[in-house]
């Protein structure tokens, strides 16, 4: 069982705008920037992104019914800042079990089997930007 939504509440107030201060500067730690696919409006969530051979994987640890999830399947993709790079994904792919555990370091492989996360998304790098990110990557 993924994390509780109501932790998801906390987290959108508070966790979210402190870890929003410094995700783009420290890996894994990301900056997942998506576009609300009712409201056109513009949204930043931190998130945990692992690169891999075919772009970044981010483990679904609140379970698949996610709005910015929700967002990038409606758009078909997002950008990312991570280290300082701004990078431009496209083509979402579910992962489940081994096939989306396997892309992640061995030791976020095992907190989330302690948290019973076995639910991913992949997305490929279509491109980047060189240089400082800015706030509206």
């Amino acid at each position: 069982m993924p994390i509780p939504h109501w932790i998801t509440r906390v987290n959108r107030s508070v966790t979210n705008p402190v870890m929003g201060l410094f995700s783009d500067r420290v890996p894994p730690l990301a900056t997942l920037h998506h576009v609300g696919r009712t409201s056109g409006r513009r949204y930043r969530t931190p998130v945990m992104a692992f690169r891999t051979p075919r772009g970044v994987v981010i483990a679904l640890t609140y379970g698949p019914d996610v709005q910015w999830l929700h967002n990038i399947d409606a758009t078909g993709g997002a950008r990312l800042v991570r280290a300082g790079q701004v990078l431009v994904l496209d083509d979402p792919v579910r992962l489940r079990g081994d096939a989306g555990t396997r892309l992640v370091p061995a030791p976020v492989r095992a907190a989330l089997r302690v948290l019973h996360v076995d639910e991913f998304v992949e997305l490929a790098v279509v491109g980047s930007a060189s240089g400082t990110a800015h706030r509206d990557a």
